[in-house]
């Protein structure tokens, strides 16, 4: 997959994943990110609640694409889109490319990022969600199994920036740490 790279910056808009291979194997095993989990959009829908976020996610990422098999929006009518859809299983809403929004980016890094005004990041305000779907705050988390593989990460986000601060930063990395325990069981099921 080539990079996309700011062309006004040429910052890397998109970080390399080279883990992504694993991460697909690991995902099958587990037998999730490519359909919906009602058991994940309940947690999206729980995310959205504490936060009081429009938008919350659980996303897994392969190497082209974010699939959300958690997902919460607002009511149908005023939902954004968040993506082409491709040819398979996947609903409206719940695909994204890979190198849109800020989750590929969690992924890498293995670590929760804040983005309060996504504006206030050159590196991040150039990312496609900005101009075509409006976000403008970000947070979200990494979930890493117990085997050690980041899977995708959980998110919320909202069209206005947001002072998510350390009690933010807290909140998402706690609901991370709860859903990698459900998945974890899934796994020990699974293995």
């Amino acid at each position: 997959m080539p990079m996309a790279y700011d062309p006004t910056t040429h910052l890397l808009l998109t970080p390399e994943d080279n883990e992504a291979p694993e991460r697909v194997v690991r995902l099958r095993e587990l037998g999730i990110g490519d359909v919906p989990v009602p058991e994940f959009d309940e947690f999206a829908r729980e995310l959205a609640r504490i936060t009081s976020a429009p938008y919350a996610m659980v996303n897994f990422i392969d190497e082209h694409r974010q699939y959300f098999a958690g997902l919460y929006t607002p009511a149908a009518a005023n939902a954004v889109e968040l993506g082409p859809l491709p040819q398979g299983p996947a609903q409206p809403g719940r695909v994204m490319a890979r190198d849109h929004g800020y989750c590929p980016h969690v992924v890498v890094r293995r670590k929760a990022l804040v983005l309060e005004d996504v504006c206030d990041y050159p590196r991040f305000a150039g990312n496609p969600v900005v101009d075509e779907i409006g976000i403008r705050s970000y947070l979200g988390a990494p979930l890493i199994d117990r085997t050690g593989t980041t899977l995708g990460t959980v998110c919320v986000v909202d069209q206005e920036p947001r002072p998510w601060g350390r009690e933010g930063l807290e909140t998402i990395k706690t609901m991370a740490g709860k859903l990698v325990d459900r998945i974890n069981a899934r796994g020990t099921a699974a293995d």
